[in-house]
């Protein structure tokens, strides 16, 4: 016969071992969840918007308008399709311009353009027609200041200047060329 002692001390140690693969089972980490779910989700879209974005002051920095904008949620950047935009300087002279594409992050203080970039000063008692043309742009509205490392070119009446990188300083009127510059004049013509 089996003896009692025995068939207890088995059933003792099964509830044991079952007892204890449950403790480690409820105790066990768990898998971390992949950190990356899907692409980003936007906080919200607008089609067919103007923005009118204003400094600290209240002053007007920049007005972008578009047939798209997509805020991201995660960071606040603003996203915008073939956007219209205007800046103006400390004086409130106007700049137009038109790209492939923009990027503003949260507080308005970086406008990335991309694509063909074409921004235009609108002429004025004292402030000559000027044109910029680039493949990127890289602009801080609040500042009004301007940079690009690409091709650039500068459009004034009489002259196009081209170079390779570029920085304006739209409040002193300033745009400068930094390297590889050619200057093509336009003949003035003679009076008799």
């Amino acid at each position: 016969m089996i003896d009692r002692r025995f068939v207890t001390t088995v059933l003792v140690l099964s509830v044991l071992a079952l007892a204890s693969q449950v403790l480690v089972w409820l105790t066990r980490p768990r898998p971390a969840e992949p950190d990356f779910t899907g692409p980003p989700r936007s906080g919200y879209t607008l089609d067919d918007f103007t923005l009118h974005a204003l400094d600290e002051n209240g002053k007007l920095t920049f007005t972008v308008s578009g047939p798209r904008l997509v805020r991201r949620s995660e960071d606040g950047s603003i996203f915008v399709s073939t956007p219209d935009y205007i800046m103006v300087d400390s004086e409130g002279h106007p700049w137009t311009g038109t790209s492939e594409s923009a990027w503003v992050n949260r507080d308005g203080s970086l406008m990335q353009l991309e694509g063909r970039v074409d921004m235009q000063r609108t002429p004025s008692p004292g402030v000559a027609a000027a044109r910029i043309t680039t493949s990127e742009l890289l602009v801080r509205p609040k500042d009004r200041t301007l940079e690009t490392a690409a091709a650039a070119q500068i459009s004034q009446p009489g002259s196009i200047l081209r170079g390779t990188g570029l920085r304006g300083d739209l409040n002193s009127k300033v745009l400068e060329l930094l390297s590889d510059v050619h200057n093509t004049f336009e003949p003035r013509k003679r009076t008799r």
